[in-house]
């Protein structure tokens, strides 16, 4: 009997379990998934729990009920990983698993304690973060009552989960305060350590635009050092100075502490990973998935959903003897919300920036690439569904893992 061991029931982590065991002969092969939380967040619906569209309950199921049956899961959180001797040791019961393959999906994690300052008196009272559900719950109880003043969004460094959703949190803010009738109380200022709105020139530019023209403040090249909690101002490195009466952090996103512990990871706990086969690059029968590599792609459930399409084909080449193949390119495909029931999409990789034109059909699609519409809103909004029903059961989507240039055109 076969052993493998799957490190994380997260998006990843759910997606691959689910595909194996159509791939795989189970009579030949035992598969176990370990994490240390009974509950599956979907994460993209963080961002719309501090305006009231979502509440909690909206964005949590139990994770048994999208794992497979044919799999054993255990919860727990790992002590340790043993690559050199196939081991990985458990908290629970100090029990110790041996494995043959080794998939380590265990995501990643805001790290507020990274920035001095940022978690002292003022967190969830004047400081707060919509990347947990539990700060996302508590930001939604301040902005009911708040009179207004001046909200900085800040990012504290690259890379982070989803990186759009700074930009959508700040146009989605503008149209809350436009609805509550009091946009013109807020000073809303966006400081990102980026060169500009966003990682991709034509992306970035158009983007920045919308910001503009919703009044929204764009600094740039800001890398945040502290906060500053009694000035409520946050700090960079060259001394630039922001103030602020609500800040709303993105703080430093890191991998598992497990991979620190094991010395398997970088300085900021990403394993460092093969970027066309996903292949861990330090060990020859450990794969990584998801959030949890060092991969320069975004964090995103559409990453790891083009990731997984990539990884089973190579995962059976590989236990056959055979190469593997450098198919993942670096897809990603995210839905932008601009707020006031529109938004954009845009669709790009490790070498092409997003581009305008037609998805998934070209000519046709019906979602428009690069240009703000209310379809694009709906299809993020469908997605929630997509997610629980389709995405994580592994089940097939309309959409390739390789990005296609079909449908979209140069500038």
């Amino acid at each position: 009997m076969k052993r493998l061991l799957i490190l994380g029931g997260g998006t990843a982590g759910t997606m691959v379990a689910n595909r194996l065991v159509h791939e795989l002969d189970m009579n030949e092969w035992h598969i176990t998934v370990v994490d240390q939380d009974e509950i599956h967040y979907y994460q993209p619906g963080f961002l719309f729990i501090p305006f009231g569209t979502y509440g909690k309950a909206d964005v949590m199921r139990p994770k048994r009920d999208f794992l497979p049956r044919e799999v054993e899961v255990i919860i727990s959180e790992v002590r340790l990983i043993e690559p050199e001797k196939n081991l990985v040791h458990l908290v629970k019961e100090n029990r110790t698993l041996r494995y043959d393959y080794l998939i380590i999906a265990t995501g990643s994690r805001i790290a507020p304690e990274e920035t001095p300052g940022l978690m002292e008196d003022e967190w969830r009272k004047s400081i707060f973060d919509f990347y947990t559900p539990d700060g996302a719950v508590a930001l939604h109880r301040f902005l009911r009552t708040w009179q207004g003043g001046r909200l900085v969004v800040n990012v504290a460094e690259m890379p982070i989960k989803c990186p759009v959703a700074p930009l959508e949190f700040l146009f989605l803010a503008d149209a809350y305060f436009h609805d509550r009738g009091m946009r013109d109380r807020v000073e809303i200022v966006y400081a990102t350590p980026l060169s500009g709105a966003f990682t991709k020139p034509i992306a970035s530019q158009q983007l920045g635009d919308l910001l503009e023209q919703k009044n929204i403040q764009l600094i740039t090249d800001f890398n945040i050092a502290s906060v500053d909690v009694d000035k409520k101002a946050i700090v960079s490195y060259d001394d630039q100075r922001v103030e602020f009466d609500l800040l709303v952090s993105i703080p430093t996103n890191m991998g598992s502490e497990v991979i620190a512990r094991s010395g398997m990871g970088d300085d900021l706990n990403f394993v460092p990973t093969d970027k066309h086969t996903l292949k861990a690059r330090d060990y020859d029968n450990i794969f990584v998935l998801g959030d949890a590599t060092n991969l320069p792609s975004s964090k995103a459930g559409s990453v790891a959903h083009f990731q997984v399409d990539v990884f089973i084909e190579n995962f059976l080449r590989y236990i056959d003897g055979l190469e593997l193949l450098p198919t993942f390119d670096g897809h990603a495909n995210c839905f932008i919300e601009s707020g006031h029931g529109k938004g954009f999409l845009i669709d790009f990789n490790y070498d092409v920036e997003p581009l305008p034109g037609m998805f998934p059909m070209p000519g046709i699609g019906p979602f428009s690439l690069l240009r703000e519409s209310r379809i694009n809103h709906w299809g993020k909004m469908m997605f929630r569904w997509v997610y629980w029903h389709i995405l994580l059961k592994g089940r097939e989507m309309p959409i390739p893992a390789q990005m296609s240039m079909a449908g979209k055109w140069q500038r």
